[in-house]
């Protein structure tokens, strides 16, 4: 056999048989087979216990007890202090700071700074991130404190007390309302991740993520105004209370206290500085300088020797209690009305910790349980809302720090927590003299990172402009999120319900398919359509499937089906016409089938000595002629035969066996068998028409 010609240039030759989806499981050899094990397997195998089986359970729900024993002194110890001592220090003024973005006191910041880190110590699997006060879920807390705990509910009764306020009652409550909180959005925390329910995160785009917490940034902003003027806005509730809140604040501007805005000025410009230098020389330097707890430190040494409280009226922190306190139960009566916003704080608190997580994670190598994350970060809440802490999630800039400065592994965190203690403790009540206004210059500062999102705007607006409307919402945190989480799935919903289809066509010089509406050198290949779905096929987009099938390549599915009716109606006449035809030629093979075979037709003849006729007779065919026929044919046809017959068959003999009886050589008759009388006595009574006994 000689070469098979190629084709000429430009074309395609195609040469394979078409199968359908039975035939290509059967030339494939589809696997009907399963890896997977039966639920009642998967029971047993639950149900087994084995001291290695006892040890991987201990260890996957308490990460600790895998890692701290092979922990390495040699490689980690001193990373990991360095580490710890500086994400401590920077502990101290943000937990403060973002105590105040909760509307609780500072020592409650400490207390969130201290609890849950060492909580997470022990069952978090992320080696990095810090855990603690952030800026975001601290304006959550402290929308709910506020909105259950407004000063108009505690008219002025007692010693301390400020206008018409009675602050000791107002912060009692704010705590008990931020305690039954996190103990809450812990608790749904702890549920969702032992249901396994960690993926719930992935229907949180990273989009949504970053405009959610950059749309929280601008909330916290606002919020620390008063604070740098020395005002009291009003406070609003609901969508738009950003603006409105903004407009109070802009209203009160010429009420502003000017020692507060200097103080907040000098220490805002102090801070952008050195964290600018930091920033610059973060390659050279072996620390950053942990200018925060300068500012704070120098800041309340001015306030106290300088008396900047009694002359100028600055707002100050207050009285810090040193020492912790006893656990407290929360208030469960306070469960139904913060429980939407319970599970708000649950879900942006661990999508928040997820995304850093998963973040180092990739960087250095090693796998983060996202649903033993939910656990870790639950229990963290839920036990430290016992403790009088709030919601706590990873912090970005603390986690960058503790990589950067060395940290390996959560001792780091172990480290960062017993400088704290130390500080509530001993020190806490030092602090009792610091500005407010210094804390909320520190909450600004930290929030550099998430005002550089908003770069993201210019290159959403090229990409995608759908991620663009959900990062500018502006409402208050809890709806926003539950409008953005509810954005989210309609846009899902709707990218499989309106896909893009397109026809592709070869990039000429290419191995290249491109959409040919976009594309000009995209051209179609002859006889060949090439259509392309950007969704998965199911029943919701089906129909629409078909529609933009039948428009992209120009096939009328309709005329199809109508002249595959029309074929199969055709075939199916066909083949009833065929099987007519074939039940009539079997009848008439039925009909010409003789009697005998025609080696017994040739004995007849030999025996009785009479010529043999070619073809047989029409008596011998088999069939039910009729007697008169039968007759006819005997007396036309075999008349010789039948005389000649008649004349030679001996009489019958008593003792013959059936048919006709043996004939003795005597008498000169020819000897005939047994199986040869019986021939010669059906032929016999056939040829006379009757029944043979």
């Amino acid at each position: 056999m000689g070469a098979e010609e190629s084709p000429p240039a430009g074309e395609y030759l195609v040469q394979r048989r078409v199968l359908d989806e039975v035939r290509l499981e059967e030339v494939a050899q589809k696997g009907t087979w399963s890896t997977k094990p039966t639920a009642g397997e998967r029971v047993k195998e639950s149900l087994r216990c084995s001291g290695p089986r006892l040890k991987q359970t201990a260890q996957s729900w308490i990460p600790v007890l895998g890692w701290l024993p092979r922990y390495s002194f040699r490689d980690n110890a001193i990373g990991d202090l360095i580490s710890g001592c500086s994400v401590g220090i920077m502990h101290l003024p943000q937990g403060m700071a973002y105590a105040l973005l909760a509307s609780l006191g500072p020592v409650y910041g400490l207390y969130t700074s201290l609890y849950p880190v060492l909580i997470y110590f022990i069952f978090g699997t992320s080696r990095h991130i810090s855990i603690g006060t952030f800026a975001v879920i601290s304006i959550m807390v402290g929308s709910v404190t506020e909105r259950l705990g407004p000063d108009a509910n505690f008219p002025m009764n007692g010693t301390n007390a400020t206008g018409n306020v009675d602050l000791d009652a107002r912060d009692r409550f704010r705590v008990q309302v931020a305690c039954s909180l996190t103990v809450l959005a812990g608790l749904f925390q702890i549920l969702l991740g032992v249901v396994r329910f960690g993926f719930v995160v992935t229907y949180l785009s990273e989009p949504l993520v970053r405009g959610y917490t950059t749309g929280s940034a601008c909330h916290v902003c606002v919020s620390q105004l008063k604070y740098l003027f020395g005002v009291t806005p009003k406070r609003f509730t609901g969508p738009l209370s950003l603006i409105y809140t903004l407009v109070d604040i802009c209203r009160l501007l010429p009420q502003t206290k000017v020692p507060e805005l200097v103080v907040s000025l000098v220490a805002l410009s102090v801070l952008i500085v050195v964290k600018e230098i930091n920033a610059c020389y973060r390659q050279k330097l072996p620390l950053p300088i942990p200018i925060e707890i300068i500012v704070i430190v120098a800041a309340t040494v001015i306030t106290h020797f300088g008396g900047l409280t009694s002359k100028y009226n600055i707002d100050v922190v207050g009285e810090i209690p040193s020492g912790l306190k006893a656990p407290k139960a929360p208030d469960t009566g306070l469960f139904l009305e913060v429980i939407g916003d319970a599970f708000a704080v649950a879900i942006v608190g661990y999508a928040i910790n997820i995304s850093l997580g998963k973040t180092f994670a990739l960087k250095h190598g090693y796998k983060v349980d996202s649903n033993q994350e939910l656990v870790a970060l639950g229990l963290s809440n839920a036990i430290g809302g016992f403790f009088q802490c709030y919601s706590v999630t990873a912090s970005l800039s603390r986690s960058l720090v503790q990589e950067s400065t060395g940290g390996k592994t959560q001792v780091a965190g172990l480290i960062s927590s017993v400088i704290v203690l130390v500080t509530i403790l001993k020190i806490g009540s030092l602090f009792s003299d610091l500005p407010k206004a210094v804390l909320s210059t520190i909450v600004f500062v930290n929030l550099k990172g998430m005002f550089k999102q908003f770069t993201d705007v210019p290159l959403l607006w090229k990409t995608n402009k759908v991620d663009l409307v959900r990062l500018t919402i502006l409402l208050n945190l809890d709806l926003g999120l539950a409008v953005s989480i509810a954005f989210s799935m309609l846009t899902v919903i709707f990218r499989t319900q309106l896909p893009r289809y397109s026809i592709l066509g070869r990039v000429a010089g290419t191995d290249l398919y491109l959409d040919v509406d976009t594309y000009k050198e995209a051209k179609e290949i002859p006889g060949i359509k090439i259509f392309r779905s950007s969704a998965t096929i199911y029943y919701t987009n089906a129909e629409m499937y078909l529609e933009a099938l039948q428009e992209k390549s120009g096939i009328e599915m309709g005329k199809l089906l109508t002249a595959k009716k029309k074929r199969d109606a055709k075939l199916k006449r066909a083949q009833k016409k065929e099987k007519s035809k074939s039940k009539a030629k079997k009848r008439v093979r039925r009909r010409g089938k003789p009697q005998v075979t025609s080696s017994e037709y040739l004995l007849h003849c030999r025996v009785l000595r009479v010529p043999c006729q070619s073809p047989p007779p029409p008596l011998l065919i088999r069939g039910k002629p009729s007697r008169r026929v039968r007759r006819k044919a005997l007396l036309t046809n075999s008349a010789r035969s039948t005389r000649a017959f008649s004349t030679t068959l001996p009489p019958r003999s008593p003792t013959s066996e059936g048919g006709v009886g043996r004939c003795d050589a005597e008498e000169g008759n020819p000897r005939v068998s047994g199986t040869h009388s019986g021939v010669l006595g059906r032929l016999h009574h056939q040829l006379r028409g009757t029944r043979a006994p």
